[in-house]
Formats: C-alpha cells, structure tokens, sequence
C-alpha cells in the first residue's frame, strides 16, 4: 500500500549547508545569538530559501553532533549568552570573551567549560531572582517535555555525578532503574536536575524565536537527524528495552557501514541497534514521539542512513572494525505507515549514500522522500554516463549537493582528484575548473532536483583545510568557523544570479 505521503513535491529552491556552531560570534563557537539573525538576512539576500544544518541535539564522543545525550533534548552549547544579560541572568563581565579562543576554530575544550560555566551563573541568578512570570513559564515548559525532560535532567545529573562514566557503570540499581534508587536520586541530584531543566527552556525560547524570525525573512529550517542514538544517553537508559543490550546494559551489536567510498574498513559508530520488535510492538511510539518533537524545531529534516531503515549493517560489540559485519532486515514501510497516520505527510530528505540497494529506493520512493546527489561523486567512472549523481541523471525527487559536511570542499576534492577524473568533469561541465567550488554550484542550482543545498565553504571558495568532517576519523572535526569579512557582496549576488537562471528564487 502507497502511503497518501507519496503525493508531496517540493518547490523548487535552494539554500546552504551551515552548522550553528561555524557561525561568528565572541564566545568562542557560534550560537543563536545576532549572528544567527544576520545569517538569515544573509540568505534572504542570497535569493535562499533553506538553512540546513547539522544534528541540534548535545554533542557527544569527538564532539560529534551525531552522538547525542539525547534524541529530544537541544545542545546548550547553543544558547545565546547576551540573551540572558538582556533577561538579568548574567552580568556585562560575564560575556568578557575567554583569552585564546579562535574565529576561526572551535576550541571545544576551552569554549564547553566557558560556557558551561556562564549557563551555571544565569541558572544560579535564575533561582535566586526570576519573577513569577519566568517561574511560570519554566514550570510550563518542564510539564509540556516532562516525556522526555524528566528522563534527561536525571540522567545528566547522574552522569555529572559519576563523572561522565557510562551509566552502565553506575550502580546496578541506578543502571537498572529502580525506582527507590531513582526516587532517592531525585532528592539527591534536584538542583542539577532544576540546571538542566533551566538549559533546556533557554534553548528552547531562543531556537523558537530564531525559527520565527526566519519564517518572516522567508527562510526554513532543515534539520537532521541521526538514525542511531548514543549507547551513553538518556534514551538509552530510560528505555533499554528498545535496544539490544545485554543482561549489563553494554550492546550486544552496534552499527555501521561496510567498507565503502569514506573508508577502506567501513565505519565502525558504536551505536546500539534497535530491537525493532519492541518497537512494533508499541506501534513505533518512541520514532513518532521523536519526529513530532524534531518537526516542533524545524520545517524539513534529513534522516542520516536512510537506508538503515531497511536493513542495517550490524557488527558484533567485540569486533574492532565493520568488517565483519551483515545486513540485517529493518522494519521499513511499517515504521512510515505507523508515523504517517500519526503525524500526516513530513517533508523528509532521506540521506540514501552508500550501499544502495532497489529495495532502499523503493521504500523512499513509496514515501515521497527525496534523496541525495553528491556531485563529488558523480565523475571518473567509466560507466557510459548512467552514474546516478550526474546531473542528466538528476530526478526531481532530489536534492542536489556539490558536496555535504562529509566530504572535502569542492576546492580541496579538485586540488586532490586525479586527472582522469579531472578530464571527466572539464569535458562534461565545458569548464577549465579555475573556479570550480562555483561551477559545482552552477550545476547543483541548473540541475532538474527540486531542491538544491550548497555547503557555505563552496560558496566562499575555500580549500580543503576548512572542511567540516572526515568520516572514520575521531578527531579534528565538527570546529570550522567563518566571519564575516570573508563574505564579500558578490557571494550573494551570484547566488541571486544563478537562482535567477534557474528558477530557483522564492515565489
């Protein structure tokens, strides 16, 4: 059976590729701070109708926006400090900007304990003077996410408590859940508990206020979303019987990918798998409650490893690397039927790179989802022109990238590309590729894919040296940042030029 989802086409459009943390800003990372605010006025004036980026949830292992604490909570890291000055939360030598933090790089280690610490001083000043009104509105917001908010103050208290360990580390009763062990944790951890509540509402107020400004300046938000969740998280902990663990707690497999264009030995994440039975057998609850509360904070999401939706990579819990893994069947249309009749159609971008198979197309074609064309991917082949991510090979029902925050800039992919592979593309786009960050634009924004989305590296022609990610490496990553004086007036004119051509401007 067709779900009634199959039937939604997006408009034709594009927008850019940029993290919230790469954004400008004083305190060592971007945030949702004014610059956010200018980001969007930026794309409005771009002729840009879609600001992507990365997973919004807390930052995990390498400090991956991919291993979140928790599936619904936000990253804290996030919050605009200036914003609590406003409020009386913090004072002007609060936001003294730290000594040695870099525009150019986010210093996690100096910039999370920085801000942490100012997110303390704001939640203590809270306590001590917030009117009744602000009370309130907290109490609110506490009773409106207690679902998963009650789980998540706990669990990172308790992790704080037990100094970041595993929580399958903690106490048997703590790890399993007892509730004389919970309840007196509740007593013990309640001013923790009342912090992480307080990081969350501030989160929360200041992402909805960002969403309604770029509603008004004609901008939306694509968001993303990890398939697989954190072994060391709050979901896992509060539902372990939705993931295949052990007696212990510790997985039984974990997941990954096979051997594939990113690395020579697969990808090996580490996450859980799910015990998709479980969650069939209560009507795929937990994934609904999840994409209701991910479409509460942006207009569109793309659901990294799409394809593990019909079947995963699993790899035993002792196995060092994906080698030795297997596919394993997922529960695929049920899991969509089940969210479509609870939520109705979701603009969802299904990230369908890798190991494709007919059945994985099928699924996202059943569904109306669009997947991805990488245009790094599409050349050096010798296979006659059918390479899927050549633009004559584009189908409306994508979305159209010159690269993604997984691959290398356009400029540093063409200063390492080999020379066939170099020929293909000179002799395919008529170009000598002096400029070709903005010739992999041109032919993203000239392709027939309803949407096209361009990594903000591309389009402000930077070399490898500024990419965001390398797959299969556990440090280095997730820290690129740009300013504002390396945005120059024809960046946006040339995005307005080519949205012009291509119909690609907002109506």
């Amino acid at each position: 059976m067709t779900s009634s989802i199959s039937a939604m086409r997006f408009p034709r459009c594009s927008g850019v590729l940029l993290h919230l943390t790469s954004l400008p800003g004083p305190h060592g990372s971007g945030d949702l701070g004014p610059n956010a605010y200018h980001f969007v006025d930026w794309l409005q004036a771009s002729g840009q109708s879609l600001w992507q980026f990365l997973p919004l949830g807390g930052i995990g292992m390498g400090h991956s926006p991919y291993m979140s604490s928790s599936a619904f909570a936000g990253n804290v890291l996030l919050i605009d400090l200036a914003e609590l000055q406003t409020r009386g939360w913090l004072d002007a030598a609060d936001l003294a900007p730290a000594e040695g933090l870099s525009d150019a790089q986010v210093d996690f280690e100096r910039v999370i304990p920085w801000r942490m610490e100012r997110l303390q001083r704001a939640a203590r000043r809270f306590a001590a003077s917030a009117t009744a009104q602000e009370r309130t509105e907290l109490d609110a917001f506490r009773h409106q996410h207690a679902a998963w908010l009650d789980d998540y103050t706990l669990f990172m208290a308790l992790s704080e408590h037990h100094g970041g360990r595993l929580w399958t580390t903690w106490s048997a009763a703590l790890a399993q859940r007892q509730s004389a062990a919970l309840q007196q944790a509740r007593v013990q951890h309640a001013e923790r508990m009342a912090f992480w509540a307080f990081a969350q509402w501030c989160f929360f107020r200041q992402w909805a206020a960002l969403r309604t400004y770029a509603h008004s300046r004609g901008v939306k938000l694509v968001g993303d979303m990890p398939i697989f969740i954190s072994h060391n998280s709050a979901d896992v902990w509060a539902r372990p019987d939705l993931f295949q663990l052990d007696a212990a707690g510790q997985p039984t497999v974990v997941a990954g990918v096979p051997p594939d264009y990113f690395s020579a030995t697969g990808q090996r994440w580490g996450n859980p798998h799910y015990r998709w039975a479980a969650h069939a057998a209560e009507g795929f609850a937990w994934w609904i409650a999840r994409l209701r509360a991910t479409f509460d904070l942006v207009d569109m999401v793309r659901i990294d490893h799409f394809r593990g939706f019909e079947s995963c990579w699993e790899i035993a819990a002792d196995q060092p690397t994906a080698i030795g893994g297997k596919w394993v069947a997922a529960p695929g249309a049920a899991l969509f039927e089940a969210v479509s009749k609870a939520l109705g159609p979701l603009p969802i971008i299904a990230e369908d790179l890798g190991v494709i198979t007919p059945e994985v197309t099928a699924l996202r074609q059943q569904f109306g989802f669009p997947g991805m064309r990488i245009l790094q991917f599409a050349w050096g082949d010798e296979d006659g022109g059918k390479n899927a991510y050549l633009p004559h090979n584009h189908t409306h029902d994508t979305v159209v990238y010159p690269g993604t925050h997984d691959n290398d800039t356009s400029v540093g992919w063409w200063q390492s590309a080999p020379e066939p592979l170099r020929h293909h593309v000179r002799e395919y786009l008529a170009c000598d590729g002096g400029d070709i960050a903005w010739t992999l634009i041109r032919a993203a924004s000239a392709s027939v894919a309803d949407i096209a989305l361009l990594a903000l590296q591309d389009v402000l022609r930077f070399d490898g040296t500024q990419r965001m990610n390398t797959p299969g490496t556990a440090q280095g990553n997730w820290s690129w940042r740009f300013t504002w004086d390396q945005v120059q007036p024809g960046h946006a004119a040339g995005l307005v030029r080519f949205g012009q051509l291509y119909n690609r401007l907002p109506s």
